[in-house]
Parts: C-alpha cells; structure tokens; sequence
C-alpha cells in the first residue's frame, strides 16, 4: 500500500479533513537519519502532521516545523510544501527510551514536556508567518491540536502514530487532522467528540489495512468529500551549487584560510545527510568568484 495524503471536508462542510498513510515517507526518513525507535517515532510523528500542513498551502508555498523541547532528542526539524513534499531531521537521532507505562515508544520523554513548537510559513508575502506555541505533553499529536487552536484560531483534533519493528525498520506512519469550521451545530461537536474518545491508535487500524480514508472515517461516518489525494514524497532541495553559494558567502578571507590551512572543505546537509566534499582547486575557483572589494 502506497504512500498518501487526502485532503477533503465533511458533514456538509462543517469539518475540513486531512488524514495520511506516511510509512515510505518515515522509512526514508529513518535510513537517511540512522533514528533510533524513539527518535523515529519523534521524527516520524513531527514529519506526518508536516505534510498534512502542507496541504493546506498552495502553489509554491512552503512551511517549516521546529520541535525544540528538552529532552535528549533536541531540535527535530522538517520542511513541507504544498506538493506534498517533505525532509526532516532530529538533532539527536541514535535516542531510544525504554517504554512508556502504556507500553509504547516513549516520544514525550525523547521530546521532552518543557519547550515550544515553531511554525514558519513561506507564503510569498514580505514577511512569513510565524507561529508558536509551548510544548504542553510531548506526545505531540496534543501539542499540534494546542497550536492550530493558539495560533491559526482553528478548533481541531490531532492524531498521530509510528509503529516500529523490532529490527528498526517502520511498520506504519500516519495520522489525521479534523478541523472545525465556523457553523458547526453543538450536536454535531458532541458526535465528534465521542467518536475521537472511542477511536483506536491510528497505527492499530493502520494494522488493520485501513486507508487514510477509512481511518476518517471511524471519526466523521461516511460523509466525506474528498477533494485531493497526493502521494508524499522524501525530496531536499540541497545541491552542490547551494554549497558552493554558501562558500562563497564565507568570504576570501576564510575561503584562503580553508584552501592553505585543511587543502579541502566537507560541508554536510543535516536533512539528507549528502556530503558535498570540495578539493583546493575547487575552493580556489570560488575563491576567484569572491568580490574582491
């Protein structure tokens, strides 16, 4: 089963819907990052409610996710578009925790319960949006209800889940977004609520061969519009000539000071772990580039 993200509304427009299957996404992720279960799960977790946000942009927009708690996973960091593209990474990937008292992968204790999540948009407007908000269980499918609620002032209701194998590899990755719209009757809130409260672990009826669909529906019946489904994708946009761009930024100074003191430079992108490695006669060629005041 494939990799997909669908976007839709339902009850007659009074919730927009998102719900996604990212496992290819996350095993990509996790062979790229050599993550650790916990670390995985973090990531994991972090990168599927990313690519659902990513749906809720348009054309070239983009959006950046930071989770910068305090626990010894550090920053976890991913980037989305609205193509359903996605890279990320965690500061700390070889963390894995005994389980929690549920028996699950511990990701609040690898997150950490003290700290913010940052979200940045590029909307093509002068400045981005940002938005922020703390860090309240690190299990962080409740930290993200708590910031479309804070920041985008949109109701919602956040599920998440990574299963992983006992060889490390990712079993299953997905989740779903439920957003009230504006009009919503009292007793309809009340039916969604009951239904988030009986629902199973995203990754159980992901066990179970559901579709991203089919988890929505669990939640909503089966009145649901379904208006996109895209297939989210592994892509970093890193390059050589973003790194050369970069070296040349540092100046000749430092440029000279790399070629006569290491004869070589190695610069490294955190979000695919490529390695772009240049020699002194490159680095004297973009040394050449420099102004030269």
């Amino acid at each position: 089963m494939k990799d997909e993200i669908i976007r839709g509304t339902a009850w007659n427009g009074g919730l927009r819907v998102f719900a996604a299957r990212t496992t290819e996404l996350v095993s990509e992720l996790q062979r790229r990052q050599d993550t650790f279960p916990t670390a995985t799960a973090a990531l994991g977790r972090t990168a599927t409610v990313a690519t659902m946000m990513g749906l809720m942009l348009k054309g070239n927009e983009r959006l950046s996710v930071q989770v910068k708690g305090d626990g010894p996973i550090g920053q976890i960091a991913v980037d989305a578009n609205a193509k359903g593209e996605a890279r990320g990474y965690v500061d700390h990937p070889h963390v894995h925790l005994p389980s929690n008292s549920e028996g699950k992968l511990d990701v609040a204790g690898a997150v950490g319960r003290n700290g913010f999540i940052n979200v940045t948009k590029d909307l093509g407007l002068r400045e981005p949006y940002r938005g922020s908000v703390p860090i309240i269980s690190g299990e962080l499918a409740e930290d993200f209800t708590l910031y479309f609620a804070d920041s985008e002032q949109t109701p919602s209701c956040v599920g998440l889940g990574v299963l992983v194998d006992t060889d490390n590899s990712v079993l299953h990755a997905g989740g779903f977004i439920v957003q009230v719209m504006p009009g919503l009757k009292e007793e309809q809130l009340v039916r969604l609520e009951r239904a988030i409260a009986a629902m199973p672990h995203v990754t159980a009826l992901m066990d179970q061969g559901e579709t991203p669909e089919g988890i929505l529906r669990f939640l909503v019946g089966d009145d649901i519009t379904v208006h996109e489904i895209i297939e989210p994708v592994f892509r970093c946009n890193c390059s050589r000539e973003r790194f050369e761009k970069v070296l040349i930024t540092l100046g000749r100074q430092e440029l000279r000071n790399l070629i006569e003191e290491d004869g070589q430079a190695e610069l490294h992108c955190h979000f695919c772990n490529e390695k772009y490695l240049f020699d002194a006669e490159q680095l004297e060629a973009l040394y050449r580039l420099t102004d030269r005041g």
